[in-house]
């Protein structure tokens, strides 16, 4: 996929000087994070470069022109260090000392206008996560593992799903081929009859939770019987695992098989994240996957670190979900 703008080593330097101001820590005040981040675009330090960019990815979500955007080189900590597997959080927190991704992942996302979530029961709560190959999920189909990732969207069972996830290549080693595939919502319903879609459209499927969701609350197992598709083009599905549910209809289960097809046949992107791209697509209007394409050392691909964002379409969106915000931590979901 080719990027929508390049950085200059110029304008990457320029613009790393200004977050490298932020002299907050995201991890332990997220709010105090955002307000500093908030100060620099309000006392005009934005470079009018990027404030642009911005400006023009917004304008191409809203009319509708496109929701997968690369930008390439973009500014990122001077020592980044690679994490323990066994425990990258932990790791992160211990030896990441500066938090320029973090503070271009915010900026990017309130110049966007697109406010960010997290969730209470990972991460501690935090509001930039780690995509790593973490051990004990070797070979499991989460995004915390070494696996290939089959068409879905993120959090497919959980009530509350980010309209945009955004991805910033921390380290991505050179040799390996590592691939998102993104499919937009409209490719898949030009494959889809009014029939088809109709059936989609009504609560008669279940997504069983994924293997990190269930370890990080016990009480989590299957999602309520819900719809995939909703709004215009916004999917809900998990290939491979979203099913009927167990009374659904014939016709639902066909619709099923068509949707599954759908995917093969419709047209598709693939972007190689390399250290230093930002790759930002909807979450919900659109399913995205994981290919492994070429792997010519397993262990430095199992290193590749992405710094990654969950984020609402909007202040409406997230103003809709405002009463499942906990510890008074705006954007923060219970589950």
């Amino acid at each position: 996929m080719e990027p929508v703008y390049v950085f200059s080593d110029a304008e990457r330097a320029q613009l790393s000087a200004v977050l490298g101001s932020v002299a907050k820590n995201p991890y332990e005040d997220y709010e105090d994070f955002s307000r500093a981040v908030g100060d620099v675009i309000a006392r005009g330090e934005v470079p009018a470069f990027f404030t642009d960019l911005c400006g023009r990815i917004h304008a191409d979500r809203s009319s509708g022109a496109c929701d997968a955007h690369v930008v390439r080189n973009c500014p990122l900590d001077d020592e980044i260090p690679l994490l323990d597997l066994d425990d990258p959080v932990a790791d992160k927190h211990a030896r990441k000392k500066t938090f320029v991704g973090e503070a271009f992942l915010e900026l990017f996302a309130q110049l966007v206008r697109t406010p960010l979530l997290s969730y209470a029961t990972r991460f501690n709560g935090d509001f930039f996560t780690d995509v790593v190959a973490i051990n004990r999920y070797s070979g499991m189909q989460t995004g915390f593992s070494d696996s290939e990732l089959v068409y879905h969207n993120d959090r497919t069972a959980h009530p509350v799903r980010a309209d945009f996830i955004s991805l910033l290549g921390m380290h991505c080693p050179e040799r390996e081929f590592i691939y998102t595939g993104f499919v937009d919502g409209r490719d898949l319903l030009a494959h889809l009859s009014a029939e088809e879609q109709a059936e989609l459209r009504t609560a008669q499927f279940i997504t069983p939770f994924d293997v990190f969701s269930r370890d990080n609350n016990k009480d989590l197992t299957v999602s309520e019987v819900h719809p995939i598709l909703e709004n215009h083009h916004s999917f809900r599905y998990l290939d491979t695992c979203t099913t009927a549910a167990p009374d659904a209809p014939v016709a639902a289960k066909d619709a099923l098989l068509a949707l599954k097809n759908a995917i093969v046949r419709a047209d598709k992107t693939r972007h190689r994240i390399r250290t230093g791209d930002l790759f930002t697509f909807a979450n919900q209007d659109g399913l995205h996957s994981r290919d492994k394409m070429e792997i010519n050392d397993a262990a430095a691909a199992r290193q590749r670190w992405l710094l990654k964002t969950y984020a609402f379409r909007d202040e409406a969106a997230a103003e809709r979900h405002a009463d499942r915000w906990l510890d008074g931590v705006r954007g923060r979901v219970g589950d």
